[in-house]
Formats: structure tokens, sequence, C-alpha cells
């Protein structure tokens, strides 16, 4: 495969390295090829002197990226014996990791959709940009899966209960509210940014932002944080939508009727993961604890049955398994928490087991 088909691209322009994210047709889902090509990049980057910072965007209009190729996941857990879905995860969250830590800027380009695995190859890093167009989201409880590739560490350092909000309904925000959030740095407008990604090739990052950086259009969630701080802060799932239904006003009684929307089960995994994550520390740790949930999630009927119903069949009538929130006991959850023995992901490190958080 080559030039215009290959599902990344790279070339250096300057002082800048860039990864383009080449699927525009399936919004530029990411592949486990994509995830090995990428992180074989950023390894001959590091050591490149003449690299000095490194670029990512998405090719066509609609986004960065919509995700992981779920398709292939679905198809895995129906299918197979979940082990290529596993060998996906554990490249994907190590690059997400080395993201974190590069060692060179690391600019994001979150125009457009950005969502899932699209947020662990640009949330992490160390410049991110976000436009008008922007549109970040972790929906993973409407598949019946739970929030990755770091997803749930970062929205668990989001002010107040923010990251609850996101991680269980999965609702998109703008600019402003990613701004707010912690999930991006910069707003730069979309028509600037041939300008600013251009620019990298000869100036520094902080010198680029001072040409092109502008203050973000009015976000909404700023104005929600009195319901949602006080009905996200429940113990229980169950709680939650109690709250929220009874708190009275639209936005908080529209978010219940999502949740009751969600995977039941994705839904009191999730809570569990960001409040743990909280707990946890380090990115490494989290990611960790984000493997063994990922891998257990396909075991469970409601990861087949979202993807059929959202994505393959788009019935958006998902038949969940157990159907009911009271039917997922606490056992149930704790089971996505355990060990995996020599299986575990291990980027935080012998000696820093994660079964310290619950």
């Amino acid at each position: 495969m080559s030039g215009t088909e290959d599902p990344v691209l790279f070339h250096t322009a300057g002082r800048a390295a860039h990864i383009t994210l080449n699927r525009p047709r399936a919004l530029n889902a990411l592949t486990h090829a994509m995830v090995r090509r990428i992180d074989e990049a950023l390894t001959a980057w590091e050591r490149d002197p003449s690299v000095r910072t490194v670029v990512i965007t998405g090719a066509g209009e609609r986004g960065l990226c919509a995700g992981g190729d779920i398709r292939s996941i679905h198809d895995d857990a129906r299918d197979g014996d979940g082990a290529a879905s596993a060998a996906f995860w554990r490249d994907e969250y190590r690059l997400n990791a080395r993201i974190a830590g590069y060692p060179k800027p690391y600019v994001a380009i979150m125009d457009g959709i950005v969502m899932g695995g699209g947020v662990g190859v640009s949330a992490h890093g160390s410049v991110r940009i976000v436009t008008e167009r922007s549109r970040i989201a972790m929906p993973e409880t409407g598949i019946g899966f739970v929030p990755d590739v770091g997803g749930t560490y970062l929205l668990a350092l989001a002010p107040g209960e923010l990251g609850t909000h996101l991680a269980l309904t999965g609702a998109q925000i703008g600019a402003a509210d990613a701004l707010l959030c912690g999930l991006a740095d910069h707003y730069v407008p979309s028509a600037a940014l041939g300008s600013f990604v251009g620019g990298l090739a000869e100036l520094s990052v902080p010198d680029a932002l001072a040409l092109h950086v502008q203050p973000p259009p009015q976000g909404e969630l700023g104005a929600g944080r009195e319901w949602i701080d006080s009905c996200y802060a429940a113990d229980t799932v169950e709680d939650i939508v109690q709250r929220l239904f009874a708190h009275g006003g639209p936005d908080a009684k529209e978010a219940a009727e999502t949740l009751l929307a969600k995977s039941p089960t994705a839904l009191k995994v999730t809570l569990a993961a960001i409040r743990r994550a909280r707990r946890l520390g380090p990115l490494e740790r989290v990611l960790d604890q984000e493997y063994r949930v990922s891998c257990a999630a396909l075991s469970i009927p409601d990861l087949v049955e979202g993807v059929r119903a959202q994505i393959i069949d788009k019935d958006r009538a998902p038949q969940w398994s157990p159907a009911t929130l009271a039917e997922v006991s606490d056992a149930d959850v704790a089971r996505f928490f355990a060990p995996l023995g020599d299986r575990e992901l291990g980027l935080a490190g012998p000696g820093t087991a994660v079964e310290a958080a619950w």
C-alpha cells in the first residue's frame, strides 16, 4: 500500500514531523497496524535531532479520529477468543502512555470529531488544539463498553463531577468545554489551522501559538456545574439517576433519560473506573486498570450487542443483558477489575498493583 492509500501518512516539513490519520471514509478509525506505525515513527523522531515538534492531524473534513476499529473488536468478541482485541489494546494503551511522556512537543489538532481512541492519540499530547468544529466524546457506554485509552484518567481529573457526567452519558462537547475539562489547551479557529500547522516548520510551538490562539466561543457545561456536581456525586448509578430526575431541570432530566438508554453494566463499571482512577495516581496505573476492564468486556454480551445496534444494524435498539441497573450486582462490577495474572498490561511496573484503589 502506498501514497494516499496508506491508512497513516508521515512526512517532515522543516523542524516539524507530521502524522496524518488517513482513513477519512472510516472517520480515521484506528487499526492495530496504524498504532504500530505511529509508535515506530515516534521512536525514529525521538532520536532525530532535526525533528523539534510532532503534529498529528486527520485526513478529510470530518474529524481527527472517531475511535478504534470497533467492527473488528465486535467480530473478535463474537466469533473469536478476544486475543486480537487484547493485543490491539495492549499496543494502543502503550502508545497512549508514550504520547503522554513524549520528550518533544506533541501537537494534536483536535478538529472535528475526536472520540474514543481519537482522544487517546490526542488528549495525552502536550499541546492540544481545538476549533469551533471540535466534537469530543468518550461514548463507550452506548456500545456496552467502558471509556479506555486513558479516558478514565483524563475525565477523573476534570473539575467537580464533569468527567463523571461525560463518561456515563457519552455526551459530545465543544472547544470551550474541552478546555474547561482539561481535555485541550488552546483554541484556534479552523480557518487558521493551515497557517498554524504550516508555521511549525519554522517556528517554535509557543511562537506559533502566539500568532493564532484566540478565546473560544462560549461553552455549555459551566452553566450546569450546580446540577452536575450535586447529582453525579452520588455513590451509585441508581442514585445518580434518581437525583437527576429529582432535580427538575430539563438538562438534568435529559441526562437521566440518556443514562437509562445505556448499558447498565457499562454504566456501573464506568462509575467504578472513574472513582478508582481518581485514587490510582499516574496515567500508567489507570491504563493498567483500563486494560483489565476492556479485556473483561469482551466476555459479556453487551459489547457485541451494543456495536450491532449502534454501528452494524443501526437499529439503535440494543437489548442489554442484564437489562436494568438493579440486576447488575457489585460482584458483576468487581469482576471487571480482577487481576489478569501474566496477561497484565504492566505499564506501572511491579509493586504498583491497581488493587490499592478498590
